[in-house]
C-alpha cells in the first residue's frame, strides 16, 4: 500500500490489479482504477520481486521470456513504479543480445466504487469505456474519470478496455509507458507532507542500531503521507487516523499523534488544536466544551467507551506540552480559550464527585479515563496559571482528592502483590482484568523545568504495575498485549482483548522509562522494535498478541491500518525516549533523562525542534546524553 492522501494505491506483491478484492487506485476514498493488467509479448510479467520505496510509491519488478528458445534466461526486464498521485511508469528493458519486437497492451477498468462498499461487499461491475484524448474515459452519475498514456498508444479498444504500443528495442535498450489516472478536473494529488512546508521536521536517527534510523525515517515517511488540511482553513494541517479504513480525521488518534509528535515540532499540533477547537460544543448544555468524537469498542469487558470524552481531555493537554516544546506565545493565547472549555467543561461534569463518570447513563467508572482527567486537571492547571488564567487552584485540588481515593478505589490486593483495576461498575463492583488501558496511569504529563506531574499511583503500585507490564502475561515479545494472556476474554487478535497495539506499546516504554524501569521499558522496546523489522519499519496500528518465539514472526491483524497515524508516530515516541527530553522552551531550557542502560547501544537523533529551532542530542554507550545542537538561548537544565 502506498499513501499520499487523498490518494492511495492497494496492490499484490505480483504488481497487476485485477480488480478483486481491494486492489486499486484511490483517490478521497473513491477506487478510481480496479484493472490494470500488462501483458508484454502477449505474456504477463513473472514477478520477482515487490518493495516499497517511499511512503507514496512501490516499485515492481518482473521478467519476461519472448521466445522459448533462448534458454531460461529472461531477455526483458519489466519494472513498475507505482505512485499514490495515480500515477505508473512501466519501463521495458532488453536483456537480449538482438532487437527485440515487443507488443505491450495494457487492461484497464474501473468500477468508480467506494472503498467502504468493496471492503463490505465485493466489487461493482466494471462501468464501459470510451477513448478519449490519449487514453480511455469512464463516466457515470458519481463522477467521470481517465487514464491518459505517455506516449499514446498505437491503438485503444474501449470495449475491451485495452491500450497498445509496439517498442523496438536495441540490445540493452530500453522504452518507458506512464499511466496517469485522474477523475475529470482533478489535478494531480498534492500531498501535503511532499509540501516544502511540511509540519514535521525531518529528523534523522544514526547510531548502533540500524533499525532506529530505519523506523525514524519510515515512520516520519508514513506521517506525512497521513497529512490532510483542513478544506475551510488550508494552514491548518492534521492526521488522518490511518489507511485504507480510517483516511479521514479520528479526533483521538490526531491528537496522540500530534502529541507524540512534538519533538518534530509545534506546528502539526497547532494545525490539530485548531481543526478541532471549530468543532467544539457550544451552548450551556452538559455537553458545553466537549470536542465531538465516536464512541468505540473497549473489549470483551466493557461497554464502548466515548472517545468524545477522552479528546476533550487531550486538547488542554497537547497544548500545555506544545508550549513546554516551544508553541509560539501568540498561538497559546488563540488557542487558550477552547483548552479553558474543555477544563470547564470536565470541572462542571465531575462536580464534587472524586471521578469523571461515563457519559454513557449506567456507564462504568474506567480507569484510563480517570488518568486522561487527573493529567488534563493537573496540566491544564499549569497552562491556565502560565498564561494568567483563573482556575487551576480548583483543578489542582480536584486531581489531589482523586489521588487521594484512586488508590484504594481502583487496585485491588492479591498474592502476587495487588494490580490496578480495568473500571468499576455502576455497583462499585471492579473489573479486575489486567489491560494494557493501565499504561495510561504511566503517561503522567510534562510540567515545567523538566519535571513530570504527579501518578495517580504511589511508589508500590507503581512498582508492581511495572512488573506485571513485563511479565510473560503482558509482554508478548513483540509489544505489550491489549488484554493480559490470562484474563478471561483474552484473544491474541482481540481489537481490545489481546492484539498487541503499537501505541499502548509506545506510550508504556516511555512511561516506563520515566519513572525508572529500565528492565521492563528495554524489554518493550526489543519487542516491538524486532516486530518492526519484520514489517519493513512500517508499524501496523495492532498486530496479534500471539507470544515470540524461536524463529516466529508477528502476525499482522486483518482489521488494521497500515500505515497508521498512533503507530508511526510511536516510532517517534519509542526513540525520543531514549533520549528522555523535557523542553521548557518558555524558561529556556530543556532537561535530558536518557535510559540508562542504553538498549540499543549509541544513538544519534538529529533534526528535531524545540522553540522553533533545531535540536540534536547523542546517547552514548553509558547512557549519558550531551545535547550537539539547540536553539539560540537554550540551556541544558539540571
Amino acid at each position: 500500500m502506498c499513501v499520499a492522501l487523498p490518494g492511495l494505491a492497494i496492490s499484490t506483491e505480483h504488481g497487476q490489479l485485477t480488480g478483486q478484492g481491494l486492489e486499486g487506485f484511490y483517490r478521497a476514498g473513491r477506487r478510481v482504477l480496479s484493472r490494470c493488467l500488462l501483458r508484454v509479448a502477449g505474456r504477463e510479467p513473472l514477478a520477482v520481486q515487490a518493495r516499497m520505496t517511499a511512503a507514496d510509491s512501490v516499485r515492481f519488478l518482473g521478467t519476461v521470456r519472448t521466445s522459448p528458445h533462448v534458454g531460461p534466461d529472461p531477455d526483458v526486464v519489466v519494472e513498475r513504479i507505482r505512485y499514490a498521485d495515480g500515477t505508473e511508469r512501466i519501463t521495458l528493458s532488453s536483456a537480449a543480445v538482438r532487437p527485440l519486437r515487443l507488443p505491450v497492451e495494457v487492461a484497464l477498468g474501473t468500477d468508480l466504487a467506494d472503498l467502504g462498499a468493496i471492503a463490505g461487499g465485493g466489487p461493482a461491475p466494471e462501468l464501459p469505456a470510451s477513448v478519449h484524448d490519449s487514453g480511455l474515459r469512464w463516466a457515470s452519475p458519481i463522477g467521470n474519470v481517465s487514464v491518459t498514456a505517455d506516449p499514446p498508444p498505437a491503438d485503444a479498444l474501449a470495449s475491451a478496455g485495452l491500450l497498445r504500443w509496439e517498442f523496438v528495442l536495441p540490445p540493452g535498450g530500453s522504452a518507458s509507458v506512464e499511466l496517469r489516472v485522474r477523475p475529470d478536473g482533478a489535478g494531480p494529488v498534492r500531498a501535503v507532507g511532499r509540501a516544502a512546508t511540511s509540519p514535521l521536521a525531518p529528523a534523522r536517527a544514526m547510531g548502533d542500531d540500524p533499525r532506529a534510523q530505519h523506523l525514524l525515517r519510515t515512520s516520519i515517511e508514513d506521517l506525512q503521507a497521513l497529512l490532510l488540511r483542513d478544506p475551510a482553513h488550508p494552514t491548518d494541517i492534521h492526521l488522518a487516523a490511518g489507511a485504507p479504513w480510517r483516511c479521514g480525521l479520528a479526533p483521538v488518534d490526531a491528537l496522540t499523534a500530534a502529541r507524540m509528535t512534538l519533538s518534530l515540532g509545534t506546528r502539526l499540533a497547532a494545525g490539530t488544536l485548531r481543526t478541532l477547537a471549530r468543532t467544539q460544543l457550544q451552548g450551556h448544555g452538559p455537553q458545553s466544551g466537549m470536542i465531538p468524537a465516536p464512541r468505540r469498542d473497549a473489549g470483551p469487558h466493557l461497554p464502548p467507551s466515548c472517545t468524545g470524552t477522552e479528546a476533550t481531555l487531550l486538547f488542554p493537554v497537547l497544548l500545555a506540552e506544545a508550549r513546554r516544546w516551544g508553541l509560539p506565545d501568540v498561538e497559546t493565547e488563540e488557542l487558550l480559550p477552547a483548552a479553558e472549555r474543555c477544563l470547564t467543561w470536565l470541572r462542571t461534569t465531575v462536580g464534587d464527585a472524586p471521578y469523571l463518570c461515563d457519559p454513557q447513563p449506567g456507564g462504568p467508572l474506567r480507569c484510563e479515563t480517570q488518568a486522561h482527567a487527573h493529567r488534563a486537571a493537573l496540566l491544564g492547571a499549569d497552562l491556565l496559571d502560565a498564561c494568567g488564567r483563573p482556575g487551576g487552584a480548583g483543578l489542582r485540588q480536584w486531581a489531589k482528592q482523586m489521588r487521594a481515593t484512586f488508590r484504594e478505589d481502583f487496585w485491588i490486593g492479591d498474592l502476587g502483590g495487588g494490580r490496578p483495576v480495568l473500571a468499576r461498575a455502576p455497583d462499585g463492583r471492579p473489573v479486575p482484568h489486567l489491560g494494557a488501558a493501565a499504561v495510561h496511569l504511566l503517561d503522567t504529563g510534562l510540567l515545567g523545568a523538566g519535571e513530570l506531574a504527579p501518578g495517580l499511583l504511589d511508589k508500590v503500585q507503581t512498582e508492581q504495575l511495572a512488573r506485571l507490564l513485563g511479565g510473560p502475561a503482558m509482554d508478548s515479545g513483540w509489544g505489550l498485549r491489549g488484554l493480559g494472556a490470562k484474563e478471561v476474554g483474552y484473544s491474541p487478535f482481540g481489537h481490545r482483548g489481546g492484539a498487541v497495539r503499537t501505541q499502548e506499546t509506545a506510550i508504556a516504554v516511555a512511561g516506563l522509562a520515566a519513572a525508572g524501569y529500565e528492565k521492563e521499558a528495554t524489554s518493550l522496546l526489543r519487542g516491538v522494535l524486532a516486530a518492526a523489522e519484520t514489517f519493513g519499519h512500517r508499524l501496523p496500528e495492532m498486530f496479534a498478541g500471539e507470544q515470540r518465539t524461536d524463529g516466529s514472526a508477528p502476525v499482522p491483524h486483518p482489521a488494521a491500518c497500515r500505515p497508521a497515524a498512533t503507530a508511526a508516530a510511536a516510532g517517534v515516541l519509542l526513540l525520543t525516549t531514549l533520549a528522555g527530553i523535557r523542553p521548557d522552551a518558555p524558561a529556556g531550557t530543556v532537561t535530558l533523562r536518557p535510559v540508562r542502560s542504553a538498549p540499543l547501544g549509541e544513538i544519534v537523533l538529529t533534526g528535531l525542534r524545540i522553540a522553533s529551532g533545531a535540536f540534536s542530542v547523542r546517547v552514548g554507550r553509558l547512557g549519558l546524553a550531551m545535547v550537539e545542537e539547540a536553539a539560540d538561548g537554550l540551556q541544558l537544565g539540571t
